[in-house]
């Protein structure tokens, strides 16, 4: 059955609340577009059921008429539909061996993958993305986990009082706090030998704007990297210290005549070496938003901590909130991710191991996995906004057609990973990964 596109119960966690459309969205889509939209009930999701029947959509568990299924996060293999479309986040681009037999079972299925991570304009700029908040959850969270371990210390600060985000009812209620908390900082201060408390984010795109966002609750001065060493000298009790790292700041030229390009470093990185160590015992704080590949250098490592944590004076670093939750990636120390119910752990630098909570040598790792599920109704809402454009072109779509002449705009046929079955030109390379999982 054609025009039917079916919304998912989200299964992969129990703290997953997101839908990738809204009830609002919905009733758009049968309003406007006459399609039908079947939504599998949950007692999870943000949204509740009735919201979709008054918007005009059908509740049933069974979805299998629908020939575009959307989701969040990823589909058990059991409930793949032959010849259907998916469109949800795969995270299989990377080859990434935990998700290569749900694309084996989609391509044995002979459906349709389309993964929203792919879905670019023609610079590559992604268009529809929860980045944002993650940044902002991770952010909350980031500042929650220093809060904490700086109790844990017996050192009080206002920071002590943020919670989670996913413990507030709303974004606006998580700002509040966050202002307030910021309030009384600018006003009372922070504990002497505790400035300057420095914040470092690496990157600058979506993911680290959510993060700004929430810093400009409260009381923070903009800094350059080259800077920090300076800061000492005159440290400020009633303010935070931000500072942005760039690729320039992260890695340099491997040879002594070298020097840094930016698009070289993306297409030849092996040409370059990490430099971030010398940042290190500047942060209080590092929150990781960077894209990674283990083609790139890390950004810490796990010898870096070691050296950083065997000086002889405790070291500034508390807490690593990595957004980014790269498993063993640009954040070595991120060795496992987290959910809400227990989303910190304390690094060992000394002999790798791992103690949940904020108490222990080494820094707080906050690696929650899904960061944007903590502010579900928001999220979801910005999310099926720019997902709303791209639904009534899917459900018109002959996806019958050979690959070639699937008539799809650029944007969404180069999101296309799987056709009928079949790996499309620009993911082949996904065979290799399949063949080793």
């Amino acid at each position: 059955m054609s025009n039917v596109i079916a919304v998912r119960r989200e299964t992969k966690s129990p703290w997953e609340r997101r839908a990738a459309v809204t009830p609002a969205l919905a009733r758009k889509l049968v309003s406007e577009s006459g399609l039908d939209i079947l939504v599998q009930p949950s007692a999870r999701r943000v949204f509740p059921d009735n919201e979709y029947v008054h918007a005009g959509a059908k509740l049933s568990g069974n979805i299998s008429e629908a020939n575009i299924v959307v989701g969040v996060k990823e589909i058990p293999l059991e409930t793949f539909q032959p010849e259907t479309t998916y469109v949800f986040f795969s995270h299989v681009i990377k080859g990434q061996p935990y998700n290569m037999p749900m694309l084996a079972k989609i391509m044995e299925r002979g459906s349709t993958l389309i993964d929203y991570e792919t879905i670019c304009d023609e610079d590559g700029k992604r268009l529809i993305f929860f980045g944002r908040y993650a940044g902002l959850a991770g952010m909350i969270d980031t500042l929650w986990a220093l809060g904490q371990r700086l109790r844990r210390e017996g050192i009080a600060t206002p920071l002590a009082q943020i919670d989670q985000a996913i413990n507030y009812p709303s974004l606006h209620d998580a700002k509040g706090a966050v202002r307030k908390a910021g309030e009384e900082i600018a006003s009372a201060g922070l504990p002497d030998g505790l400035p300057p408390l420095v914040i470092g984010i690496s990157g600058y795109g979506n993911v680290a704007a959510g993060a700004r966002e929430i810093l400009a609750e409260l009381p923070t001065r903009d800094v350059d990297p080259s800077t920090l060493a300076s800061l000492d000298d005159e440290p400020s009790r009633h303010c935070l210290y931000q500072t942005t790292f760039r690729e320039e700041h992260l890695v340099e030229a491997a040879t002594p005549d070298g020097v840094f390009e930016l698009q070289d470093y993306y297409d030849h990185p092996e040409n370059y070496r990490s430099i971030f160590e010398g940042y290190l015992p500047h942060l209080t704080v590092l929150v990781n938003c960077i894209y990674w590949d283990d083609k790139y250098p890390r950004l810490v490592t796990n010898e870096q901590l070691r050296a950083l944590y065997g000086a002889p004076e405790p070291p500034r670093l508390r807490v690593i909130g990595d957004i980014s939750c790269d498993i063993e990636g640009a954040i070595q120390c991120t060795v496992k991710s987290t959910e809400p119910a227990d989303p910190v752990y304390v690094f060992d630098p000394d002999d790798g191991s791992i103690t949940s909570g904020v108490e222990g040598k080494g820094p707080v790792v906050l690696g929650v996995e899904i960061l944007p599920a903590e502010l579900p109704r928001e999220a979801s809402e910005e999310f099926s906004k720019a997902l709303a454009h791209f639904l009534p072109i899917l459900a018109a779509a002959d996806f019958s057609v050979p690959f070639e002449d699937l008539d799809l705009p650029p944007e969404l046929k180069g999101a296309v990973i799987v056709h009928r079955g079949q790996l499309t030109p620009d993911y082949v390379h996904l065979e290799e990964h399949l063949k080793n999982s």
